[in-house]
């Protein structure tokens, strides 16, 4: 159960930090960007990650490919002697995008918010002679060879990812295809959560994907088919405030189907603690799983010291391997 979640939740593991107190929300330049067919969208208080050790150690991990990459290529060409991501990046979203209506094909796209030093990073691109490529009034440039861009949208949001993304993220930001902002599905799913400084939404596709990684063992006895076209959508959020706390919603529609999901959940805990250590069935045994009026709630919640220790469990190692 825990290494499901916990594996979705890679990315904003990564960047979370203790002692959050704002939110990790976007503004409308940067929703304008997302394509409608979004898939999961996860957004972070950046600059929270550097208020914790937990959270720097966990960085080092697992950081995510994307983001080294990011991070490196900053540093090598965008950021060259201005300094680094960590002083301009105040909110980091990334959006994974359907690129097919059989959800088989993803696309990930970065948006980074901040108060970037645009000039002296157009300054730098100059001197190193990299040249833009035009989409219509947006330059685009490249940042590695193997083909990351980034495009300023604003002096304060940038988009990045590979060449294709970034296009379509500048068709939707520029009115040719449809944005996240007419997903009324999604965009009722944020509205849940976008007041916190770490949160996460999927559509029904995301979610079905993610069921199916954590229900492990238990989702190959029980029928998922029979539930998964009801999950509609999900939201999760993150609070390291005081300890950590995880609180993730399943939207069914029904009553029916949420009780079916939670029973199916509740039997994943029991086959996990089977084979867990017992830092890992603390973990387990401190996740609590109820459903009502057609949602299926999920919480967790643990000390700085105990989430430290599950870190260096088998669960958590065997997840980001």
């Amino acid at each position: 159960m825990l290494k499901g979640y916990l594996k979705w939740l890679a990315v904003p593991l990564v960047l979370a930090g203790a002692g959050v107190a704002q939110a990790a929300q976007l503004d409308s330049d940067a929703r304008g960007a997302i394509p409608r067919e979004v898939q999961q969208l996860v957004a972070i208080d950046y600059r929270a990650m550097q208020n914790s050790t937990t959270a720097m150690e966990l960085r080092n991990r697992v950081m995510p490919a994307e983001l080294k990459q990011f991070d490196e290529a900053l540093k090598k060409t965008a950021l060259k002697g201005s300094g680094t991501m960590d002083q301009y990046v105040d909110q980091l979203a990334f959006a994974i995008v359907r690129t097919s209506a059989t959800g088989e094909g993803l696309d990930t796209l970065g948006i980074a918010q901040g108060q970037f030093p645009m000039r002296d990073i157009l300054a730098s691109f100059r001197l190193q002679k990299l040249k833009a490529t035009m989409v219509r009034t947006n330059s685009i440039y490249p940042m590695t060879k193997a083909g990351m861009v980034l495009c300023f949208v604003d002096a304060s949001t940038m988009i990045f990812g590979d060449e294709e993304s970034v296009r379509k993220a500048l068709d939707t930001r520029d009115g040719l295809s449809e944005s996240m902002l007419s997903n009324g599905s999604m965009m009722s799913a944020m509205q849940s959560v976008d007041s916190a400084a770490l949160w996460s939404i999927l559509d029904d596709k995301g979610t079905q994907t993610m069921m199916k990684q954590v229900l492990g063992q238990a989702g190959g006895v029980a029928d998922l088919d029979t539930v998964k076209k009801r999950l509609q959508n999900s939201w999760y959020s993150m609070d390291f405030s005081h300890g950590v706390r995880f609180d993730l919603t399943i939207s069914t529609g029904d009553a029916f189907t949420a009780a079916t999901v939670s029973s199916l959940m509740s039997a994943a805990v029991l086959v996990r603690k089977m084979s867990s250590t017992d830092i890992e069935k603390a973990a387990l045994n401190d996740t609590s799983i109820a459903s009502q009026s057609g949602q299926l709630n999920i919480h967790f919640a643990s000390t700085d010291q105990e989430f430290a220790s599950l870190l260096q469990s088998p669960l958590f190692q065997g997840m980001v391997k």
